[in-house]
């Protein structure tokens, strides 16, 4: 075991901010787990696992225990027959280039989640999805060292309790599993219409008619690239609101003061609004605040970018600036989407 004493967090978190942490390890491989568990028992202290910081915001006091970073490489693929693969993937790979490699393969089902940055590890917590496509829709299994049991589980994702951008991970069992491997279904078929809107507007506009799973992830890198930042070159956290959903009652309320509201209709008949949309009218699209060193993205308004922030407490603040004016304006209270650790 190689332990670091005192690590300043801001290193280990997409937007630069936190305190320092008490104790610090990588781990590389899901048999290294126990041992330093059982030295965390020992030492009385909490444990919390990490991939790359990109959708967490540590506290300014810091974390008081051992922080352990997920760098757990694997890339096992098992064929079925022609047509169907399981691919598991270590906890510390690198999502993009996961994906990456399943769709040179030739298989379709993650090439929607193309781009988005983090680890492999971190994709079921968060239920993660962009473009009509979630986690949950292609997981088969997990495994994830159980430390109330002291050992290595597999869990299938009928178990996971998977929501929007949440599961159990994130609610009941918070801290209570660290995910070393992630195993998906795939296909080898090419992706099929009706697409997300915003793909589909792309194929329009490109007159694309053919799509494999590379066109697909062509696509998205394109559209992401667009208008989000590389968290390797802006300090930032992605998208920083959930899209709230609202009632039929509301939404009635709404469309009369503002018929130009951007919402949809989920497969299960929830009213989602557009949270970037809510943020934009509510006069902070491409906003930069002095007194907190933060700031919207220009081209996305659902991007807080850390300008010149010093403290954790500056986002916190820059944040509920937000919150309250979209609270004013139209009644709705935004909740944070990345994870404020501890």
């Amino acid at each position: 075991m190689h332990i670091l004493e005192n690590v300043p967090l801001s290193s280990y978190s997409a937007m630069r901010l936190g305190g320092n942490a008490r104790y610090l390890s990588e781990i590389n491989d899901r048999f290294e787990i126990a041992p330093i568990i059982n030295w965390a028992a020992q030492n009385i202290v909490p444990v919390i696992m990490v991939g790359d910081g990109t959708n967490i915001v540590w506290r300014d006091e810091g974390f008081p225990g051992l922080v352990l970073i997920n760098k757990i490489k694997r890339f096992e693929t098992f064929n079925v027959d022609d047509d169907n693969m399981y691919l598991t993937v270590g906890g510390g790979e690198n999502w993009d280039s996961v994906v990456e490699r399943a769709v040179s393969m030739g298989y379709s089902g993650l090439e929607e989640l193309s781009l988005i940055p983090g680890t492999a590890g971190a994709t079921p917590v968060q239920n993660v999805g962009a473009y009509g496509r979630e986690v949950k829709d292609i997981m088969t299994t997990l495994e994830a060292y159980d430390i109330m049991q002291g050992k290595l589980v597999t869990m299938p994702a009928s178990d996971c309790a998977f929501g929007y951008r949440t599961s159990r991970f994130k609610t009941i069992d918070r801290g209570h599993f660290l995910i070393t491997s992630v195993t998906f279904h795939l296909v080898r078929s090419n992706p099929k219409p009706p697409f997300y809107d915003s793909l589909r507007l792309y194929f329009a506009d490109k007159s694309i008619t053919t799509f494999t799973p590379q066109v697909v992830r062509d696509a998205v890198i394109a559209i992401r690239s667009a208008k989000l930042p590389d968290p390797k070159v802006v300090a930032n956290n992605g998208s920083f609101f959930f899209n709230p959903f609202i009632s039929s009652e509301k939404l009635s309320q709404l469309l009369e003061e503002f018929p130009t509201l951007s919402y949809s209709v989920t497969s299960d008949d929830r009213i989602k609004v557009s949270a970037a949309w809510l943020v934009e009218q509510a006069g902070f699209k491409g906003a930069h605040d002095a007194e907190t060193g933060m700031a919207t993205w220009a081209k996305q308004p659902l991007i807080l970018v850390n300008e010149k922030a010093q403290k954790t407490a500056d986002l916190l603040k820059f944040k509920q600036k937000i919150v309250d004016a979209v609270k004013d304006k139209f009644g709705i209270t935004l909740q944070q989407e990345p994870e404020l650790l501890p």
